[in-house]
């Protein structure tokens, strides 16, 4: 029972932590409203859920023959990264009622986004190494990340939706898709310099 407690917590706080998904999900779901978000948010969740499974099922053992294979990513991903906050950062802001006109993020977004973001990386590398003593125990805690993330994601998504209250004129909103994508760019940044 401890095991699948670690499991679930784990999980959680990899999930629910601030990262660069999460930022995108919530500036859409301010900028788009919820149900035009819930496509990036179920492409980032199975695109992680299948990078879990590709690290848990093998892909571990690439790493170790090719050390510096985890710093390509790193800067290939952290250039994804600046492109959607630049993006994000750019956007026009606009207060309206019906957000279907605005372009919403993608699934495929979500999905790539994953595996180019190396805070996803680090927690499948981080979750196979402590979670896959059998082959029962990596594939429970895949079935529970899955879970976990896709709640998680979901809770951003609504968090960026409701709080368009506070964010209803356009110098607001603008201001804050400015912030949102500016802190996804020093993200990325930070990323890359720590892993040069």
């Amino acid at each position: 029972m401890s095991a699948l407690f670690a499991m679930v917590v784990f999980s959680f706080v990899m999930s629910i932590s601030p990262g660069p998904v999460n930022m995108i999900i919530i500036s859409s779901g301010l900028n788009n409203g919820f149900k035009r978000t819930i496509s990036f948010v179920s492409g980032a969740t199975i695109g992680f859920t299948l990078l879990l499974c590709f690290i848990g099922f093998g892909f571990i053992k690439i790493i170790d023959v090719f050390p510096n294979l985890f710093q390509y990513l790193t800067i290939i991903g952290s250039t994804f990264i600046m492109y959607i906050g630049y993006k994000i950062a750019s956007s026009r802001a606009e207060v309206v009622v019906d957000k279907t006109e605005k372009k919403a993020p993608r699934f495929y977004e979500g999905f790539l986004l994953q595996w180019l973001n190396p805070k996803a990386w680090l927690a499948c590398v981080s979750g196979v190494s402590m979670f896959s003593t059998s082959l029962g125990d990596l594939s429970l805690f895949i079935g529970i990340y899955f879970l976990i993330c896709y709640l998680s994601l979901s809770f951003w998504a609504i968090i960026g939706d409701k709080i368009n209250i506070f964010f209803n004129t356009q110098f607001k909103l603008k201001v804050f898709n400015i912030i949102m994508g500016g802190l996804l760019i020093i993200i990325a940044l930070y990323l890359v310099i720590n892993n040069i």
